[in-house]
């Protein structure tokens, strides 16, 4: 059973949902989850939100917070995965702000390339996962950040049941 199927299972017999705020990913969070047979019943859905523009426009973050924070931090990633919420009205959120490359960025307050951000709400309790890996390609930062977050919210379901 591969970790992705162990969500949906878990999520299943928990009764839970689950849906996604994708920035650096783009929708692969979701489209892996998606891919398990069943995964209607747990996940609800997801905004992706590439740009500055749609994170203000979609999810009504401040443009003044992401300037303020820079679109690649731990705040950035807690406030998409808090207006996630609002608007998915889901048990978890899961959110992803981060730099996959393949240069610095500059609109970010400097963000390295490989640093990332995710954002976990589950219920009322709020997580984060950074890592910096600038080693890797722009679809395997996309594809180790997945990985991160479906192992974290199993760890997370196994120690609340």
């Amino acid at each position: 059973m591969t970790q992705n199927e162990e969500l949906v299972k878990e999520l299943t017999k928990h009764n839970l949902t689950i849906g996604s705020i994708e920035s650096y990913t783009g929708g692969l969070f979701g489209k892996e989850i998606t891919d398990v047979p069943g995964a209607s019943k747990v996940y609800k859905g997801g905004i992706i939100v590439y740009t500055i523009e749609e994170k203000v426009r979609l999810l009504g973050i401040e443009p003044s917070f992401i300037e303020e924070n820079g679109v690649v931090s731990q705040a950035v990633a807690k406030e998409l995965a808090l207006k996630g919420k609002e608007r998915l009205n889901t048990d978890i959120v899961v959110s992803f702000t981060g730099n996959a490359g393949p240069t610095r960025d500059v609109c970010s307050h400097g963000s390295e390339v490989g640093e990332v951000y995710i954002g976990i709400l589950f219920k009322d309790n709020y997580y984060f996962l950074k890592n910096i890996n600038p080693e890797l390609s722009r679809s395997e930062i996309r594809e180790e950040s997945i990985q991160m977050s479906v192992e974290f919210i199993l760890n997370i379901l196994k120690k609340s049941s």
